[in-house]
C-alpha cells in the first residue's frame, strides 16, 4: 500500500505522549498513529470479524459434529 505523508500539528504534552506511547510499545511514533486511526475507524474489529467467520466456514464440520446438526442455527 503506498504511503502518504500527513502532517498534523500538536500541543507539547500530546506529542510526548505520543511518543512515549510508541516507545512503550516499541514502534515508530509514525506507526503507533496509523494504528489509532485504524483501530478508531473499526478496521481492527472488521478484520477480527472476517477472521473469525473464516474460521467457523473452515471448521463447520468440526462443530456439527461435535455438537450435532441439530443445534446448527440454534441459540
Amino acid at each position: 500500500m503506498a504511503k502518504t505523508q500527513l502532517n498534523v500539528r500538536v500541543d507539547e504534552a500530546t506529542a510526548e505522549a505520543a511518543r512515549q506511547r510508541a516507545l512503550q510499545r516499541g514502534m515508530s511514533v509514525n506507526r503507533y498513529i496509523e494504528e489509532l486511526v485504524r483501530q478508531d475507524a473499526g478496521e481492527v474489529g472488521r478484520t477480527f470479524v472476517e477472521a473469525a467467520s473464516d474460521f467457523m466456514k473452515q471448521y463447520e464440520s468440526v462443530f456439527v459434529e461435535e455438537f450435532g446438526a441439530e443445534r446448527e442455527g440454534k441459540r
